[in-house]
């Protein structure tokens, strides 16, 4: 298997796992898309974190695959690609990148898709995709200027470059960088506090975050209220507003 779950104190780490680049090919975007998908539905799944390993995150996209693809086979592919990373995006619980080495091209945006991203101190971010003569084709215009604004994206995107650890977290593009030996274990370990979390209140949040991010101020504030009002239905709200009452802030557990 190119990509797998395993699921482990309610934390899902879906693993890429191609030698020696984890380059992103069809069968391993594919893949990637049903694994999201399954973290989604899983009840036992209440964080995730995407990993490629000590060495490398992804670097990209499978060139010699996409070499061999003309215009007609990629118009009937390029909705199956940005699929695969919107299944990542979507999932509707919190969801963290551990980025060693390489993440570029379709391995950046992968890391995009995350809520948080906590990279090695070897980590190299970029989207390389101009020096192709292409542009990013899984998200990158879209995710990464939402990220870290269009003036920053269109350096990265126009220019190629990659960015090294410390950059990419002084430009957002990262949150966190740790030694590379602690990336795994530092991104499960936010990734399993979360999961000890309201479940449904993770949820409302992480949708009235990004949907708002999407539309004006006044259609945000309706989804955010809508989900608010809707948590006071939940036992979880009950659990932790008695929890505050009966033994002050932060103990209340939610599983």
């Amino acid at each position: 298997m190119t990509v797998s779950l395993e699921v482990a104190e309610g934390v899902g780490t879906i693993r890429l796992d191609r030698p020696p680049m984890n380059a992103l090919d069809i069968a391993t975007q594919d893949r990637l898309k049903e694994l999201a998908e399954e973290a989604t539905r899983r009840e036992d799944v209440r964080a995730v974190v995407i990993y490629g390993g000590e060495k490398v995150f992804a670097a990209g996209a499978d060139i010699k695959e996409m070499q061999a693809m003309d215009h007609t086979a990629m118009v009937l592919r390029a909705r199956g690609l940005q699929d695969s990373f919107t299944a990542v995006a979507r999932i509707p619980k919190p969801v963290v990148a551990a980025v060693t080495g390489y993440a570029l091209g379709g391995g950046c945006e992968l890391a995009l898709c995350a809520d948080f991203r906590i990279a090695g101190e070897n980590a190299k971010l970029g989207q390389p995709e101009i020096l192709l003569g292409l542009i990013p084709g899984a998200g990158g215009t879209q995710r990464l200027a939402r990220l870290v604004g269009p003036s920053k994206a269109k350096d990265l995107i126009f220019t190629g470059r990659m960015v090294k650890a410390e950059e990419a977290r002084e430009i957002g593009l990262v949150d966190r960088v740790v030694p590379v030996d602690e990336v795994y274990t530092q991104a499960h370990a936010w990734a399993a506090k979360l999961a000890q979390g309201p479940a449904l209140a993770l949820r409302a949040a992480k949708e009235s975050i990004d949907t708002g991010l999407e539309t004006d101020i006044d259609t945000g504030l309706a989804i955010e209220r809508n989900w608010f009002a809707g948590l006071f239905a939940t036992e979880d709200r009950a659990r932790g507003m008695r929890s505050f009452v009966e033994e002050g802030p932060g103990k209340a557990k939610f599983l």
